[in-house]
């Protein structure tokens, strides 16, 4: 078997799941993008092994190695992906930016520069005055 064509059906799956990390919006597309990412990787892993005729298979171990990787992520991600759909009723990654904290006043940044320390601006000024 040459190894060109897993190769390329390798690429072509990698291809397809990073078009879908990409353009996708819903969070189960994004996680199902991101596996078949990892099973474009696994597919290489195994090519290649029979190809080098490894006698330690060491393509096959990082395989299964990264499948119970991938069932890790799957499982935390689906946890992640319900929670977050029963709590804000949709799975749109753009509709879940406001589950981000807000800033406070004492990140931002001034007007003559970034402040070194974590105290509020109007706090330094009255100190000053």
């Amino acid at each position: 078997m040459h190894l060109a064509y897993p190769a390329v059906l390798a690429a072509l799956l990698f291809a397809i799941g990073v078009y879908g990390v990409l353009a996708r919006r819903n969070a189960i597309l994004v996680l199902m993008s991101v596996e078949l990412m990892l099973n474009a990787v696994n597919l290489n892993l195994v090519a290649f092994d029979v190809w080098l005729r490894d006698t330690l298979h060491a393509g096959q171990a990082l395989t299964l190695f990264t499948i119970a990787i991938a069932a890790a992520e799957i499982g935390i991600g689906l946890a992640i992906v319900l929670m977050v759909h029963r709590n804000k009723g949709t799975s749109d990654i753009d509709r879940l930016r406001d589950t981000a904290e807000p800033p406070q006043p004492w990140d931002t940044e001034a007007e003559d520069g970034p402040t070194t320390d974590d105290t509020p601006t109007g706090e330094k000024a009255e100190a000053t005055a």
